[in-house]
């Protein structure tokens, strides 16, 4: 059987391998599994891409079909439908988003009355309906209504207001909206609270989502901040479930750098319990070293914003993320949210009095270095198969200083190996192995982490 759902919903090319075909499916049999078959009202809502007024369609009348009734948000961040499922008291929530990938992509993703992801077991159960055949011999019900929900921005953002009771006067912030999601909301939420807000990539076409902007590429941002003398910038990614920094300096701020602010700072507060906070394999050993200076200790799980959440559940942590920008509050939302991020970093800075560069610098980041290697049929990675015997030498060469993460990427056709050591002609070196260890057409490497 076909695996559609990955590590954040289901995701591929829009009209390709998302289907609306696909699409009235999905919608069809998770309606038939949410709510253990009692059907209920469901908030909709999409990001900016050309594909999203389609895909919307399709999956509200899957819905609509197995008896749900649906509210349509429109253009709405994943963690605003998240947020207004909860806030509203609706029964489940779903989001067309490919997040931050490229515009082409989209993707369907739900979330519990709670506005939590759904665990892999209910996704399991509704991959097992997909099948038309299937699908065909379950009962239909009355079918639901769809109708508009207004006011759906003005609604996230005035709650999120409330929630932090943010004040951002004085603070001259650069806003890189990725062209996505939080181009209406954002700019306008910090304007409101104070801020001499400048906006960046905020006027999406449907196709220029993501492009060269938002979370995934700081570079603007940072340029941006320097022109314009501000005290420092943001950039969310095309659905706004992240949010990576920028400080007065240039300085690119990444979640890593925000567990260790916020984490600090609710200690201070009493507010820690147990002074843990949740990251994942991912999570520099820098951060992790400045956290312990400070009485926190760094809990670490598998990559992915669902894995993180389960393990502050488990822990009772309220405070957890991904380097990538997806932090999660659980006292006030239990998902990741850019925007909240933000309110809860330019916060903290108002608070402090210091800017964002000095709240950070406790933060040594060591050198880290992601690798990905597209996955092409054939290709093995134990430890008999050239690229296994190089990641073993690999593993030898940068510990006990340093580690290296091999896993597959769960939401593209990518091995991705992450290597950290606080020498950089080591990083060099194992770079150079692996790259060399057989023919990988397409490989590239990115930078996470420079030294210091």
């Amino acid at each position: 059987m076909t695996r559609f759902f990955g590590t954040d919903g289901l995701r591929g090319r829009a009209n390709v391998d998302l289907t609306p075909e696909l699409a009235v499916r999905v919608g069809l049999a998770a309606g038939f599994v949410l709510g253990e078959g009692e059907p209920g009202i469901l908030i909709l809502g999409r990001d900016t891409r050309e594909s999203g007024t389609m895909l919307e369609a399709a999956v509200a009348s899957g819905l609509a079909s197995a008896g749900w009734n649906v509210r349509l948000a429109g253009v709405m961040t994943s963690p605003g439908v998240a947020y207004l499922t909860n806030l509203l008291g609706a029964d489940a929530g779903c989001v067309i988003s490919a997040s931050h990938n490229p515009a082409p992509d989209n993707g369907i993703k739900f979330f519990t009355a709670e506005g939590a992801k759904l665990v892999p077991a209910v996704e399991e159960q509704i991959e097992a309906l997909l099948d038309p055949e299937v699908l065909a011999h379950q009962e239909r019900p009355r079918p639901g209504w769809i109708r508009p929900l207004k006011d759906a921005g003005r609604r996230y953002t005035e709650a999120l207001a409330e929630e932090v009771r943010a004040d951002l006067t004085g603070l001259r912030i650069v806003v890189d909206c990725a062209n996505g999601a939080a181009s209406r909301l954002a700019p306008g939420l910090f304007a409101r609270l104070g801020a001499e807000v400048i906006p960046l990539c905020h006027q999406p076409d449907g196709r220029n989502i993501n492009a060269g902007c938002g979370a995934t590429h700081p570079e603007w941002l940072a340029g941006t901040v320097l022109r314009e003398g501000a005290d420092a910038g943001v950039a969310f990614d095309g659905d706004a479930d992240r949010a990576i920094f920028v400080d007065h300096e240039g300085q690119v701020r990444n979640g890593d750098h925000v567990l260790y602010i916020i984490g600090t700072q609710r200690r201070a507060q009493g507010k820690l319990p147990g002074d843990l906070v949740v990251g994942t394999v991912m999570s520099n050993l820098g951060a992790e070293r400045a956290l312990a200076a400070q009485g926190i200790r760094l809990e670490r799980t598998r990559v992915g914003d669902r894995e993180v959440f389960a393990r502050m559940c488990e822990t009772g942590a309220v405070l957890g993320g991904e380097q990538s920008g997806h932090i999660i509050f659980r006292d006030r939302l239990n998902t990741g949210d850019g925007i909240l991020t933000a309110l809860e970093v330019f916060t903290a800075v108002r608070k402090a009095g210091k800017p964002l560069a000095e709240l950070a610098a406790p933060v040594e980041l060591y050198p880290q270095l992601l690798i990905n290697i597209p996955l092409r049929p054939g290709l093995e990675w134990q430890d008999s198969s050239p690229l296994g015997q190089a990641l073993k030498e690999v593993k030898a060469l940068v510990e006990p200083e340093g580690r290296i993460v091999v896993r597959p990427s769960g939401t593209e056709p990518l091995l991705r190996v992450m290597i950290e050591t606080p020498h950089q002609e080591l990083l060099d070196q194992a770079s150079q192995r692996i790259q060399t260890a057989d023919d990988f057409p397409g490989l590239t490497c990115t930078l996470l982490s420079p030294a210091g």
